[in-house]
């Protein structure tokens, strides 16, 4: 969206419970962007990124229900062991079912998820578990949860999916091993996709905003 707007307030979906706060242009929006927060932020950590996106594309900023300090929020614990993080799974679960329930409850536009760490987890998560809801999803500084494995749709049905993957090469949260494994999944599910690697650390980039952009746009826009 060219022109800064106003913060709007936030709403309720009744159907998934979940808040959110709706970006929209001076156009009939022609499709739909979730962005998702990750783990101790909200969902107005990303609204600088709405500055970036075509007018006429719905941003929907979406809140967590679990909150884990004053304004701060999580889709679902997580504690890191010397094997790698470990999740509190059923929290997960509840999380990418509730998104599901929310992109269900919306009216029908062409749609994309895409979040920041944990948000990019869930992100993924709803994209190859219900790729009939998404047309694509962006996983920024994330990783692909190996618990995501039974929910995972048929390959007839993720050929409609695109996924857009981000990651820094100094991430010291999630290394860039995480992208890796992503990028290798995905190819292994045959699951079209962009792997992008920047010299940054756990963040997002204007770089990175370009590049996804441009991904956003030939994902929404027909051929």
């Amino acid at each position: 969206m060219s022109n800064p707007l106003a913060m709007p307030e936030l709403q309720e979906e009744p159907q998934s419970g979940l808040l959110f706060r709706r970006l929209i242009g001076t156009t009939t929006p022609r499709a739909r962007l979730l962005l998702l927060h990750g783990v101790g932020g909200n969902e107005t950590n990303l609204a600088g990124l709405s500055n970036s996106i075509p007018d006429d594309v719905e941003v929907l900023l979406v809140r967590s229900r679990l909150q884990i300090a004053a304004e701060g929020f999580a889709w679902f614990q997580v504690s890191f062991a010397s094997t790698g993080p470990v999740i509190n799974e059923e929290q997960a679960e509840a999380s990418r079912q509730c998104l599901v329930n929310f992109i269900e409850a919306l009216p029908k536009l062409p749609t994309v998820i895409a979040g920041f760490s944990q948000g990019g987890i869930l992100s993924s998560s709803v994209g190859l578990s219900a790729p009939h809801c998404v047309a694509g999803f962006g996983l920024l500084s994330g990783r692909i949860l190996p618990e995501l494995k039974p929910y995972i749709a048929s390959s007839q049905a993720l050929r409609s999916l695109s996924a857009f993957v981000a990651h820094g090469r100094a991430d010291n949260k999630l290394p860039v091993s995480w992208a890796e494994k992503a990028d290798s999944w995905l190819t292994q599910l045959d699951v079209r996709h962009e792997t992008h690697l920047y010299d940054m650390g756990h963040e997002i980039t204007a770089e990175e905003v370009t590049d996804f952009v441009r991904w956003l746009e030939s994902v929404l826009t027909p051929a």
